[in-house]
């Protein structure tokens, strides 16, 4: 029964990385036009990067466990900030325009942003079905027993 609630712990775990991935792509979508943050620089974009959530280093598991290795799932390492430089477009009448006339635009590409929640929200799809049939079939098992 372990192995179920190891399958859920995983499947969880996916669940809430995608979602906070959402999250962070629904914000670079919120600032789109978005030229000027509460430091007065142009906002840039965000991504999520994951990692295993593990406690043991990539040597101990590959040494001692390679045999009985259990996934841990994943978890946010970090949300970091794209530094490459968005487009500028031409328009003296901004506030933010510099003295030739031209405003840095955030480096947020929709279509981008689009696709990467698509994929987002597909991985949280698959991760709650797998959680919905280790759930299903933990029930099932309960059911034998009684």
């Amino acid at each position: 029964m372990s192995g179920i609630f190891n399958t859920m712990d995983v499947a969880a775990s996916g669940m809430t990385a995608q979602r906070t991935r959402m999250d962070i792509i629904a914000q670079n979508i919120a600032n789109v036009n978005t030229t000027r943050d509460e430091k007065g620089e142009v906002y840039k974009r965000q991504t999520v990067l994951f990692q295993e959530n593990a406690n043991q280093s990539f040597e101990h598991i590959l040494s001692n466990r390679l045999e009985t290795y259990h996934a841990k799932g994943v978890k946010i390492a970090s949300i970091v900030e794209d530094t490459t430089e968005g487009p500028m477009a031409y328009d003296p009448s901004h506030p933010d325009a510099d003295e030739n006339g031209y405003v840095h635009l955030p480096n947020v590409n929709t279509v981008t942003e689009m696709t990467n929640l698509i994929d987002a929200s597909r991985s949280f799809e698959a991760n709650a079905t797998a959680f919905n049939a280790a759930k299903a079939m933990a029930a099932k098992g309960l059911e034998l027993f009684s």
